[in-house]
């Protein structure tokens, strides 16, 4: 399976693009609700107004505080942000375009209002663009969803910004893969086809984090996890996803603990699909020689049941379910580490002894969680230490002084250096999409 393709070689078959009618960039726009003008104005004496940050900033101009081309940069994507789904008319880059010029004379009191203008323009865009779509993310941590700043937050982290004209160029509000992303949607190097694929990856782009505090992102499609400090990929490597049965839903939490030489708890379908039918084959000894147990419950201190008790033919044929938790060692299909973000899925990050696994091109086994081809490698960045365990048999929780956020997204068009790499959809959620913005188009026109 060709996993990966370059923007110059096209999309492979398993890319379908629904619908000729929604080529237009306005046909896939992410349906945000803007933020007017009356909007981004903080309430009063709450200190987060654009005039509070004037007020800091000492009436100094922030656009014509230094050398570049910031300005132009801004005007660009104010003029073309109807790729982000946006109405490029709604910011009046006409009257920004008058205003600057007006300020070119040198008089203070037009520097002022052409300044005073362009940071409103840059507060509206930057609170409409943050807004979250409707794209089935489940937020186990309600606080990583994605929300648009304070319009003196968004001013600030443009003023902290060693360069204005690099910040706005690279988009410094968004996550860099956004900024990317958008940046070749306004080239000329894209089909209409991908055009299309790389406008709705854009939005799932737009749930990822700004700023440059620690993350990790998890994309399925490319089977690969991202370490991000400063803005930056500092690390990244292979790793193996959900089958399409069982596909690896998308989702953000905080890591908060490993778990050293973890137990595994079987999920009901796998100890159906996986372990049943080789007790029926092989008897109780193959229980103990991967190390398995029937227990009661799913808790620290179970109730361990007699196998012997449990009808197998009746849990492979998913007739009736059996608890089952494989011990730490050698076999156990957590390896020696997890690490965990504690949801209801029972999605987690974790070890895997199966190494050839990740030779593979395309790289979706497990049942839903993400097994990691340097599981000791992230370890190490997570916590700044090497960990050991205090026995073979010993499962051991580690907690992660400061939790960091993880983002397991689905991005089937990514940044690959000047070019785009694009993914086969291999869970349909591109597929998916493009039907439901398909059928939006249609019931808005009949309107």
């Amino acid at each position: 399976m060709n996993s990966k393709r370059n923007v110059r070689t096209g999309p492979s078959g398993s890319v379908r693009i629904l619908c000729a009618v929604l080529l237009a960039g306005a046909a896939l726009a992410v349906p945000v609700t803007p933020a007017s003008a009356a909007a981004t104005a903080a309430r009063p004496g709450s200190g987060q107004g654009i005039e509070d940050f004037y007020a800091a900033w000492s009436g100094r101009p922030l656009w014509f505080s230094q050398p570049g081309r910031q300005v132009d940069r801004l005007l660009q994507i104010l003029s073309s942000a109807q790729v982000d789904g946006l109405d490029p008319g709604k910011y009046r880059v006409g009257a920004l375009q008058r205003a600057v010029q007006a300020a070119a004379s040198g008089s203070k009191r037009a520097t002022r209002r052409a300044d005073v203008m362009l940071s409103q323009a840059l507060v509206d865009y930057v609170r409409d663009i943050r807004h979250p779509g409707d794209l089935g993310i489940i937020y186990v941590d309600a606080n990583l969803r994605p929300g648009p700043p304070s319009p003196r937050a968004i001013l600030d982290a443009a003023a902290r910004a060693p360069s204005l004209e690099r910040y706005v160029a690279e988009m410094g509000w968004m996550h860099p893969i956004y900024g990317q992303l958008r940046h070749a949607l306004t080239s000329d190097q894209l089909t209409p086809q991908q055009r299309d694929l790389a406008m709705l990856n854009l939005e799932r782009a737009r749930e990822l984090p700004a700023g440059n505090g620690r993350h990790i992102v998890v994309n399925a499609a490319a089977q690969r996890l991202f370490m991000y400090q400063d803005g930056q990929v500092v690390d990244s490597m292979r790793v193996v996803v959900g089958k399409q049965k069982y596909p690896t839903p998308m989702m953000t939490a905080y890591v908060r603990f490993a778990n050293l030489n973890p137990y595994w708890y079987v999920p009901p379908d796998l100890a159906a699909e996986r372990i049943a039918p080789n007790v029926i084959k092989q008897g109780q000894k193959y229980l103990d020689r991967q190390g398995y147990e029937v227990v009661s419950d799913f808790v620290e201190n179970p109730t361990i049941l007699d196998p012997g008790t449990v009808d197998w033919k009746g849990v492979a044929d998913g007739k009736v379910n059996v608890l089952i938790r494989q011990k730490p060692g050698p076999h156990n299909s957590m390896g020696r580490i997890k690490f965990m973000f504690p949801n209801t899925q029972g999605v987690y990050l974790h070890d895997n002894p199966e190494r050839e696994l990740f030779e593979q091109a395309a790289r979706l086994y497990s049942g839903g969680c993400v097994r990691l081809e340097a599981a000791w490698r992230l370890s190490h960045w997570l916590f700044g230490r090497d960990l050991t365990w205090e026995g073979a048999g010993v499962e051991e929780e580690v907690p992660l002084t400061t939790p960091v956020p993880v983002y397991i997204t689905y991005l089937t068009a990514v940044p690959d250096g000047a070019n785009i790499a694009f993914f086969d959809d291999v869970y349909g959620r591109d597929s998916a999409r493009m039907a439901q913005l398909k059928t939006g188009a249609a019931v808005a026109a009949a309107k």
